[in-house]
């Protein structure tokens, strides 16, 4: 096995960068205080938890009061679903509506819900991965206590209009939660028509294990970890300051950052399509035009996805044959069959995701071995 020299799997996990590295040191060796304890120690862990929160306020636009800090994606994607399933419970409304290509921290806590007397709708995609507006209408029910739909999908990079979806769940007073973690910071997020919204650190070059939950301040928050008086109740755990601060960096140095890294990936991103499309047997999976700047996902006719991604591998090139999450699963993409793709079609997807340290020279060696191993 080569040691990895191109990294490309950026939607499962990205480096830490060297401002959100400089950021947390401090508060991993000297300022370890616990932030609920009332000795200066402590009072500086607190002080630096409050910079943190009214920063990721400020790149948000929202109130310091309406953030709350989780352990990553899962974490706030799950409390998101089940403080609004109670929510929607407690007035007798037992109907949630989702999309057909949610993340499992989603599509799983529905499952249990459907399981206590839930019922889900999963609207369709269609073969662009995108969600339509006059479906989300058709579905809606007085009964309807919280739609879910993610900004930008993980494995296919496609992006959905969730300004118009969260308008119209406004207009019939139904919650809106979307789970943003791949797009934050890769496209603008709009909170006006949103509840609640998911953000991962790790995604954005900070470490994992932190992320946080934004839940509109009309919106009650049900807690769901329990055990302390932490963050208002609202999440018990002595707060992990240092990757906190982590995160407050860096989602200000990717909102920054943005519009640079967005003009910088674009063209290579096309190039990518262009040159692989033109290989034998491939297919672009997901709508071409409305996806992230750093996604591009192919089939393979007549290849195994993970056969692929070993050969990659063995070539110093790292990519993913689909969300990290199901990495080991021998089941197809359920984000592939969405779209209408058969099980050996699913099952022969690449996912190659880049990120504001991708290079040209990355590309140059990707599509040369790849063409190599389709050839």
């Amino acid at each position: 096995m080569s040691e990895t020299t191109v990294y490309l799997d950026n939607a499962a996990t990205t480096r830490i960068s060297d401002s959100v590295l400089d950021a947390m040191l401090p508060w991993i060796k000297e300022g370890y205080g616990n932030a609920s304890s009332i000795y200066s120690l402590g009072r500086r862990s607190a002080i630096a938890l409050s910079k943190a929160r009214a920063a990721c306020a400020e790149v948000l636009g929202c109130k310091t009061r309406e953030i709350f800090f989780t352990s990553g994606g899962t974490e706030s994607d799950n409390t998101a679903v089940f403080s609004a399933a109670r929510a929607g419970r407690e007035q007798g409304k037992l109907h949630i509506i989702t999309s057909a290509i949610e993340h499992h921290a989603i599509l799983e806590p529905l499952k249990r819900l459907e399981r206590e007397g839930f019922r889900v709708t999963r609207l369709p995609v269609y073969d662009d991965g995108i969600v339509r507006t006059a479906d989300l209408e058709a579905a809606l029910t007085p009964e309807t206590a919280l739609v879910t739909i993610m900004a930008a999908n993980n494995e296919i990079g496609t992006i959905q209009p969730t300004a118009e979806l969260g308008a119209i769940c406004a207009e019939h007073g139904v919650l809106f939660h979307t789970d943003a973690v791949q797009a934050f910071g890769s496209i603008p997020l709009d909170l006006r028509s949103t509840d609640m919204m998911s953000v991962s650190g790790h995604k954005l070059h900070a470490p994992k294990g932190v992320g946080l939950l934004y839940v509109k301040e009309t919106v009650p928050l049900h807690p769901y970890i329990l055990g302390g008086a932490q963050q208002s109740g609202k999440r018990a755990g002595t707060e992990n300051i240092a990757g906190i601060v982590g995160l407050a960096q860096a989602m200000s140095d990717a909102a920054e950052g943005m519009e640079a890294k967005n003009a910088k990936l674009l063209p290579l991103r096309e190039r990518l399509i262009s040159e692989l499309s033109a290989l034998p047997g491939t297919r672009l999976n997901g709508s071409r035009e409305h996806r992230l700047a750093s996604n591009v996902n192919f089939s393979f006719a007549g290849h195994e996805g993970e056969t692929l991604v070993l050969k990659l591998d063995l070539q110093g090139i790292a990519v993913s044959s689909g969300s990290a999450c199901a990495s080991g699963s021998l089941d197809p993409s359920h984000v592939l069959t969405a779209l209408g793709l058969s099980h050996d079609e699913a099952r022969s997807s690449v996912r190659i995701t880049m990120s504001k340290y991708t290079e040209p020279g990355d590309i140059d060696a990707l599509i040369s071995a790849l063409a190599g191993i389709i050839k």
